[in-house]
């Protein structure tokens, strides 16, 4: 199970943030700060796969941004790291090259991106072109 997602840039500010338990506010701020720490410092010859209190943490850089999702120490990591590029490849095509502005002014599209996907903290859908027709559909009826 997913316990949170994180995109945040090189200097720490977090872009987008989705938890999937209830944590305090307080919580979230520390965690934020602490992922940050753990994936910007790492060396890239390294894994995107690193230990985090009692679960795992699975990020990728993609420009700017680190892209980090927080799972269970049991879960398969690359079905994650796999469902992260599905999200930047959703995010590329449906904001035509997508860059962190886009991410800041357009975020309600974000979130709705991602709760397309993934629900509860589970993967829902894995295919790219039934969500692109899916955010599609919601973006006729607008």
């Amino acid at each position: 199970m997913i316990r949170f997602i994180l995109l945040q840039n090189r200097q720490g500010k977090t872009r987008l943030a989705k938890y999937y338990v209830p944590l305090e506010d307080s919580e979230k701020q520390k965690l934020q700060y602490e992922v940050h720490r753990l994936v910007v410092n790492r060396d890239p010859k390294f894994t995107n796969f690193v230990e985090f209190r009692t679960h795992k943490v699975i990020y990728r850089r993609y420009a700017g941004l680190f892209f980090s999702m927080c799972v269970d120490i049991t879960d398969n990591e690359l079905a994650y790291l796999e469902s992260i590029y599905l999200f930047v490849e959703i995010l590329d095509h449906f904001f035509s090259n997508v860059c962190e502005l886009d991410l800041v002014f357009n975020f309600h599209k974000v979130y709705l991106i991602l709760d397309e996907f993934i629900l509860a903290g589970e993967l829902q859908e894995t295919s790219k072109k039934a969500i692109i027709e899916r955010m599609a559909e919601l973006e006729r009826q607008e």
